[in-house]
C-alpha cells in the first residue's frame, strides 16, 4: 500500500493512517464490533470484503462510528453494524464468471489497494479453493509442483516471483495474500519451490535471487539456542509476536481466552497466531502436554521446536548450498553447508530419540521429548536430514509400530480424537506426500514398499470421494472410504490446491503401477487440472 514501509525485521505491518483500510481488515473498534456481534458464520467473510468508499470517504465513516456511537451510545446495535457494512463494503465474489471476476479483482487491486485486504502481486495465482480465495504460502508448493506436471511453467514462474516480489517487501513470505497476515509466515517451501522450477526448466534464473533473505528471517526472529550436555544448540519454532485476536477468526480467538487475565489473554493470542503460522491450525500437537489431555486453550507453540520445522530448514540450507554452487558463489555454499551441518547435529541432539527409534517435537518447558505420533516424526526422511542409514531402518520400524498404518484411508495427523482439525482422524495431503516421498528415498526394499502401498491408499481414498461428491477434499478422514474430513474453525473446503498437486505427484510416479487404476491415470489427473484453472486469481 501506498506509504508502507515494513521494518527492516519485516515483522510489522502497515497501519499507517485510518484511509488505508487496515483500522477495519487488521485492528481496531469497528473490526472488533464487526466480528463480535458475528453478522457472518465465518469472521473471514467480512475481513475478505472490499470497501466501496474512497479513503477520505472512509475516514470520516470510522470516526463517526468511534466518536458518534461508541462515545455517546457506549455500544452500536448488530442493526446499525449490518446497515454500515452494507455502506462500506461489498461482496468481493458476486460474479459468476470465475476467469472474468479474477482478472478484475486483480485489476481493482492493483489500481486501489487501499480498498481491498488482498494483498497485490505481480502476477496471477492459483489459490487453494473455498473459502481460502487468496494465495497461501505452504500451500503452493504442492500446487506449483501440480502445475508443473501440466506444463504450466508460465504460471509457475510467476507463482514463484510473486513470493519473491512479497520477500522483498516484507523481509519474509506471509501466512496468505491478505494484509491482516502482514506479520506471520508458513513453513518456508519457496527454496523448495525453486528447486522444482530448476528441476523441470533447468533455468538457474531464481538459484541467487532473494532465498537468502527468507532463511536470514527465520533464523533472526523464528530461532532459539538450547543447552543439552554442556553444548548449545539452535533450532527454529514458530513464535509470532502479536498480542491480538487474528482478525479472520476474531471472534474464536476473543471467545477462548475469556477468563483468562490479560496478560495471560495476550500470551494466548500469540500461541494461536504462532499455530497458524505453523500451518497446523490447530492440533494437540501445539496443546500444553502434548497427549490431548488439554484443550485449544491450552495451546503453546511457541514453546515447541518441531520436528518437520528444522527438517525443512535442513533441506533449505541444502539447497540454498547447492544453488551458490551452481552460480559459483563458493563462500555462500560453504555457509550453508556449515549451517546444515550445525543443524544436523542439533536434530540428533534434541529430536532424535534412540530408545523410541524416532524423532520427535522438543518441550521448552520440560526440556523433554514430545512423543506423541504424527507423520512429522519422520519428517527428517523427507528432508535426508539424518546421519546414518540405520536411522531411517529404525524410523519405519517406529511407523509400524505406532499403528499409524491400520487405516486404509491415509495415515492420521495424530491418533488423538482431540476435535481440531489437525488430529484425529483427519489425514492432509501434504503430511502424506512429505511421509510417501520420505519412505521412498529410503534404499530398502521394505521401505519402498510401504511407500508405494500408502500412495496407493491415498490415491484410492481421493478417487472414492471424486466419484461420490465430484470433489476433492482439503483433507479426508482415515474413519471412511472417501470420507471428507472435519473439525476445527470452519467447514471442509473444496477444491482443492494441494490436494489436487499431491494426487498428479502421486499418479506421475506411481500411475502405472497402481491397481484398476490404468484408466484412472490420466482420466483423474485432467480432472484435477480442469479443477486447478477454476482456482486461478
Amino acid at each position: 500500500r501506498p506509504g508502507c514501509v515494513p521494518s527492516p525485521s519485516g515483522l510489522m505491518p502497515c497501519v499507517a493512517g485510518l484511509g488505508s483500510g487496515s483500522e477495519i481488515y487488521c485492528t481496531g473498534e469497528i473490526l472488533k464490533q464487526v466480528q463480535m456481534a458475528k453478522l457472518y458464520d465465518d469472521d473471514k467473510y467480512f475481513v475478505d470484503m472490499k470497501l466501496r468508499d474512497a479513503p477520505v470517504t472512509l475516514e470520516f465513516v470510522m470516526h463517526t462510528f468511534t466518536i458518534l456511537f461508541l462515545r455517546d451510545y457506549g455500544h452500536s446495535t448488530v442493526e446499525w453494524l449490518r446497515l454500515a457494512v452494507f455502506r462500506w463494503q461489498w461482496k468481493i465474489y458476486s460474479s459468476s464468471s470465475v476467469l472474468k471476476r479474477s482478472e478484475c479483482i486483480r485489476a481493482g487491486v492493483k489500481e486501489h489497494p487501499e480498498l481491498y485486504s488482498l494483498i497485490s502481486t505481480p502476477h496471477p495465482v492459483v489459490v487453494p479453493g473455498g473459502r481460502f480465495r487468496e494465495l497461501y504460502y505452504w500451500d503452493s508448493y504442492w500446487v506449483i509442483n501440480g502445475l508443473l506436471l501440466s506444463d504450466m511453467q508460465n504460471t509457475t514462474r510467476g507463482m514463484i516471483e510473486n513470493f519473491l516480489y512479497l520477500v522483498d517487501r516484507y523481509g519474509f513470505v506471509p501466512n496468505g495474500g491478505r494484509v491482516y497476515y502482514e506479520r506471520r509466515s508458513q513453513p518456508p517451501f519457496l527454496t523448495l519451490m525453486v528447486e522444482s522450477y530448476y528441476q523441470a526448466t533447468k533455468d538457474r534464473s531464481f538459484l541467487r535471487y532473494g532465498l537468502g533473505y527468507e532463511y536470514k528471517f527465520w533464523m533472526e526472529n523464528r530461532s532459539v539456542v538450547v543447552a543439552v550436555g554442556g553444548n548449545q544448540y539452535l533450532l527454529n519454532r514458530y513464535a509470532v509476536q502479536v498480542a491480538q485476536p487474528r482478525p479472520e477468526s476474531y471472534s474464536d480467538d476473543v471467545e477462548l481466552a475469556e477468563g483468562l487475565t490479560e496478560e495471560a489473554q495476550q500470551q494466548l493470542y500469540m500461541e494461536m497466531n504462532s499455530g497458524a503460522e505453523s500451518g497446523w491450525d490447530f492440533s494437540s500437537r501445539w496443546f500444553l502436554d502434548g497427549q490431548g489431555q488439554n484443550s485449544l486453550k491450552d495451546t503453546r507453540t511457541s514453546h515447541i521446536l518441531p520436528v518437520d520445522l528444522n527438517a525443512l530448514l535442513c533441506r533449505n540450507e541444502g539447497l540454498l548450498a547447492s544453488f551458490h554452487r551452481l552460480v559459483g558463489e563458493t563462500t555462500s555454499a560453504e555457509h550453508y553447508e556449515k549451517a546444515r551441518g550445525e543443524r544436523l547435529k542439533a536434530i540428533e541432539a534434541l529430536l532424535w530419540d534412540p530408545e523410541r527409534n524416532s524423532w520427535f517435537d522438543y518441550s521448552l518447558v520440560t526440556n523433554t521429548s514430545r512423543t506423541a505420533f504424527h507423520p512429522t516424526n519422520l519428517a527428517p526422511l523427507w528432508a535426508q536430514c539424518y546421519s546414518t542409514p540405520s536411522m531411517g531402518e529404525q524410523a519405519l520400524q517406529y511407523l509400524e509400530d505406532s499403528g499409524a498404518l491400520k487405516y486404509q484411508n491415509g495415515v492420521p495427523s495424530s491418533m488423538t480424537a482431540s476435535g481440531q482439525q489437525w488430529d484425529f482422524p483427519n489425514a492432509w495431503p501434504p503430511l502424506q506426500h512429505m511421509l510417501i516421498e520420505g519412505l521412498s528415498n529410503l534404499n530398502t526394499t521394505k521401505a519402498k514398499e510401504v511407500a508405494f502401498d500408502l500412495a496407493q491408499r491415498w490415491i484410492r481414498t481421493n478417487w472414492l470421494a471424486y466419484v461420490k461428491y465430484g470433489h476433492m477434499y482439503e483433507k479426508y478422514s482415515v474413519e471412511g472410504d472417501g470420507k471428507p474430513g472435519g473439525g476445527g474453525e470452519y467447514e471442509v473446503q473444496l477444491g482443492f490446491g494441494w490436494t489436487n498437486g499431491v494426487a498428479m505427484q502421486l499418479l506421475d510416479q506411481y500411475g502405472d503401477k497402481l491397481s484398476g487404476c490404468t484408466r484412472l491415470s490420466s482420466s483423474f489427473a485432467l480432472g484435477l487440472l480442469c479443477i486447478a484453472l477454476l482456482t486461478c486469481l
